[in-house]
């Protein structure tokens, strides 16, 4: 796989569809625009292909900055344009180009390799920040994501939201590939096709061009909500998932995506199984571990909480599901601990 690397905007990008990207630009592809402080942010769209808020809102900046001289150094990661030419996630023999960066637990691809060289030259560009820009398919809030709690990270992550997320799983994500070189984030921007979104995304990434520095001192903790990801939620691969009254193995709640963000108690029903208990579903701790019984009972077919949490990124979208995971599971993290 062949990275391309350009020192300019080519003049049909600032036009560009998602779905046009892979005829302009080729394949995966790294810009480096100057500005007046010299340091680079760095921003990445399209890990994801059919996530497109961050290009929307990427080209309406690079439109605004047309004519004029950029407050910071710009690098900005075109990713997957071949699976966004389709509206996909990834195209069924790609790897996800959101679990390849450095750190990936996947074995070694030309994708790992290019990921790898990205993350070394802004190491060597002496990068100041990073932002990779996410929709996701659920119903969510905004919110930012760290992977490592510094005051200097949440500072970057409540410039977009005071609902901050902590995770360490899954690996092999861009955030945390740079989080070792410079303050990083994901932030998810709901779901695609709102013009809220493209226009949050927009803001937040002309207030990053603008800062100058990023404070060391604490955050108010009345400007923060922070969660840590607890576990990952997946169906086990030879189940069907069905919602509501549909036939399947596992049936889950037909608004299930509305859970998300909600602190919910233990007992709270999420469906059942059809299936005398042979496929349930599992639970990924951060170290790897299957701890599904820490996390779901099962009475009489019900699927319910076996305690207390907050799900994120609860999906109905099977593809998704099948590709990734069902969602997430967050306990508070508790600020004194930043």
């Amino acid at each position: 796989m062949m990275l391309n690397e350009l020192n300019q905007i080519p003049e049909a990008l600032y036009e560009a569809e998602a779905t046009e990207l892979h005829q302009i630009l080729g394949g995966p592809t790294l810009i480096h625009l100057p500005g007046r402080r010299l340091e680079p942010l760095f921003f990445s769209v399209l890990l994801h292909g059919n996530e497109v808020t961050g290009w929307h809102a990427l080209r309406a900046l690079l439109r605004q900055y047309r004519d004029q001289t950029l407050p910071r150094a710009l690098s900005v990661f075109i990713g997957n344009v071949e699976a966004a030419r389709v509206g996909l996630r990834h195209l069924d023999d790609q790897p996800d180009y959101n679990r390849s960066w450095p750190g990936t637990d996947s074995r070694e691809s030309p994708e790992s390799r290019m990921m790898q060289g990205i993350t070394d030259t802004m190491r060597e560009r002496q990068v100041f920040a990073s932002v990779d820009v996410h929709n996701n398919t659920g119903i969510n809030p905004h919110y930012a994501c760290v992977n490592v709690v510094q005051h200097d990270f949440l500072h970057l992550a409540t410039l977009f939201s005071r609902t901050v997320v902590y995770f360490t799983r899954p690996l092999g994500v861009q955030s945390a590939a740079f989080a070792g070189i410079c303050p990083a984030v994901t932030v998810e921007c709901g779901q695609v096709g709102q013009e809220f979104a493209d226009q949050h995304a927009l803001q937040y990434m002309q207030a990053c061009l603008n800062l100058s520095e990023l404070p060391a001192h604490p955050v108010a903790e009345h400007d923060l909500d922070l969660f840590h990801t607890v576990a990952i939620v997946k169906v086990p691969e030879q189940a069907s998932i069905g919602f509501g009254i549909n036939r399947a193995d596992i049936v889950l709640d037909p608004e299930i995506d509305h859970l998300n963000f909600r602190e919910l108690a233990a007992g709270t029903c999420l469906g059942h199984i059809n299936d005398d208990g042979r496929h349930r579903l599992t639970a990924w701790d951060n170290n790897g571990y299957e701890v599904g019984s820490s996390f779901f009972r099962y009475q009489d077919g019900e699927i319910s909480l076996a305690r207390a949490v907050m799900p994120s990124m609860l999906t109905r979208n099977e593809r998704v599901i099948r590709q990734d995971c069902l969602g997430y599971l967050m306990e508070r993290y508790p600020l004194d601990l930043a």
